[in-house]
């Protein structure tokens, strides 16, 4: 026969280990939790800093996402009737806008001297006036050697 006792030690070994297992099993789920809470708040923080820091970037970034999107849809017959006109009108509305803003652009960086040919001298100026600096800077070291040696002589 099987002694009583026996059987109540293993069954509350038994039920140890299950509450051990569930123990263990809630603490890594709230771990989990944890850990994906602070993924989600830190993603968060990013997005608003790159939307403070560079808000333009982010709507040129969703209009892409948007193009991307709408280009992958196949477009029903019903919207060609109702929208092809328009979606003319719009991209050529955007053309202008964009020729405008890249004639604009490029009369303001005029304007302050920035041209390609005006950053290249400018790079040239710059590249000679360390090369002058270098040059002086030696000659000053190269007299201040011979004067110290001079003076211990």
């Amino acid at each position: 026969m099987t002694d009583p006792k026996k059987d109540h030690n293993g069954a509350d070994e038994q039920h140890g280990r299950l509450r051990d297992g569930v123990d263990q099993a809630r603490d890594a789920a709230h771990h989990a939790f944890d850990s994906a809470r602070h993924r989600a708040s830190d993603a968060a923080h990013a997005t608003a800093e790159t939307i403070e820091t560079n808000p333009l970037g982010v709507v040129v970034g969703g209009l892409v996402l948007g193009l991307i999107v709408a280009a992958l849809l196949p477009r029903s017959e019903r919207e060609r009737a109702l929208l092809g006109g328009v979606g003319r009108k719009i991209n050529a509305a955007a053309t202008a806008a964009l020729a405008a803003a890249k004639d604009a652009g490029r009369a303001e960086l005029d304007e302050l001297g920035l041209t390609p040919n005006a950053a290249k001298g400018q790079a040239k100026s710059l590249f000679q006036g360390v090369l002058k600096a270098a040059s002086t800077a030696g000659s000053a070291a190269a007299q201040a050697g011979k004067e110290q040696v001079k003076s211990t002589s």
